[in-house]
């Protein structure tokens, strides 16, 4: 009932073409038959053709497709390739008739979204195109709800992309009316009354050594951290559990490829509160899970978030903030505030130019600390929860990291 599946076409009236994932290398195969059987195909000679008559088709691509006609026109003809859904207009010199193959079912399913009205009783152009763009060649987690009465009915059913529900996306955008889901769309899109948050990711056990990947400086004591694969995890939370439930647990990369694929539908943030999660616009054009921490100017309205897979900050305009869709709350934060034990900065520092933000540190300190750890394979250990995370943090030869600041003369060994 649960399988994964690759869009193949959207058709004109919003059927939903899909290719099982399990059935690719069997289509695979068969599509390196027909080329091989049609390469030297001659041009036809006139041919009285039907309605419903078995062909093969040369796609735009030059490639030879399984095909059946289904309107007769004056030169043309419009033919459906039978294993992708889609219809074309083809002139009568790119197809051939051929009884081959046709015992062979085709390999895509005509689909229809379970128990989802389109406004209007069918579904208007511009939901076509939404349809068409979010979802072609592109693969997706298939719920069957009802099967067809017979081979010419659709098959119903719930469709997920990025582990967000498809019937709940269109009828947030007004496309449709789907039953049940007004609850889910509160929650598929945020509600501001309730303010939701992130959670930390499972925390290794204190003491043991684990690979990390340092994902930005605050300063040489303070660091954001993604942890490494350790075999000893403390309990995990309840919704990280409730992640790893789902059918097929979608990785945060592939959400966050489809949420930047769709995010042109997500309402723009007009309510702005501390610690209130969100999307939010990077530098590279690409969005990323952010998290407000206040309002840096007025006019216009700028925004300082943190990007919290990543514990870097940017201040950003308005129109570069959206809501962020509920169920990429349930994946934890990737990157850990974390403080590094062992040193402190240097007492006889002092004129040096300091970091405004951590003026206890020396800006050359901040460098150095930088040095040591670029391109490094990186460990830790945690030594303590509370009241903070802090761990010693260890290079690719396990010697500490802050040995070479004490060398340096930028800091001092911690009593």
């Amino acid at each position: 009932k649960i399988f994964q599946a690759i869009v193949s076409c959207v058709g004109a009236d919003g059927t939903i073409y899909i290719i099982p994932k399990s059935l690719e290398i069997e289509l695979n195969e068969l599509m390196t038959k027909i080329q091989s059987n049609f390469i030297c195909l001659g041009l036809l000679e006139s041919y009285c053709w039907k309605k419903g008559d078995a062909c093969v088709v040369k796609g735009s691509d030059t490639v030879w497709y399984r095909g059946k006609v289904v309107e007769l026109g004056v030169g043309t003809l419009q033919v459906q390739y039978i294993d992708r859904g889609c219809i074309e207009m083809v002139p009568q010199c790119h197809l051939y008739p051929t009884t081959l193959y046709t015992d062979t079912p085709p390999f895509c399913i005509p689909c229809e979204l379970y128990k989802t009205i389109p406004i209007g009783n069918f579904w208007q152009q511009d939901a076509v195109d939404v349809l068409q763009e979010l979802l072609t060649n592109e693969e997706v987690e298939i719920h069957v709800q009802e099967l067809p009465g017979n081979t010419r009915d659709k098959l119903s059913i719930n469709l997920y992309f990025g582990g967000m529900s498809l019937s709940s996306f269109l009828a947030y955008q007004k496309y449709c009316v789907a039953e049940d889901c007004q609850e889910i769309l509160k929650m598929e899109l945020g509600d501001v009354s309730v303010l939701p948050s992130y959670t930390l990711p499972p925390l290794p056990i204190p003491g043991d050594i684990f690979p990390v990947r340092l994902t930005h400086l605050v300063s040489p004591k303070e660091v954001y951290i993604c942890f490494g694969p350790s075999k000893n995890l403390m309990k995990q939370s309840a919704t990280e559990g409730d992640a790893n439930c789902d059918s097929k647990t979608v990785s945060l990369d592939e959400a966050l490829k489809w949420c930047n694929k769709s995010v042109k539908y997500f309402p723009l943030l007009t309510h702005f509160q501390r610690e209130m999660p969100c999307l939010a616009e990077y530098q590279d054009g690409l969005w990323y899970r952010a998290m407000l921490l206040s309002v840096q100017e007025f006019d216009p309205v700028k925004i300082l978030v943190q990007f919290v897979d990543y514990g870097s900050f940017s201040v950003v305009p308005a129109n570069r903030l959206r809501h962020i869709p509920h169920h990429l709350l349930k994946y934890p934060v990737q990157a850990v505030r974390v403080l590094l034990t062992g040193f402190k900065p240097a007492s006889y520092d002092k004129n040096a130019e300091r970091i405004p933000y951590s003026p206890e540190w020396s800006v050359e300190a901040l460098w150095a600390m930088m040095k040591c750890i670029e391109g490094k394979q990186l460990s830790a250990s945690i030594l303590a929860l509370s009241p903070e995370i802090t761990i010693s943090l260890y290079e690719d030869d396990e010697n500490l990291v802050h040995m070479k600041l004490i060398e340096m003369g930028l800091a001092e060994l911690e009593e």
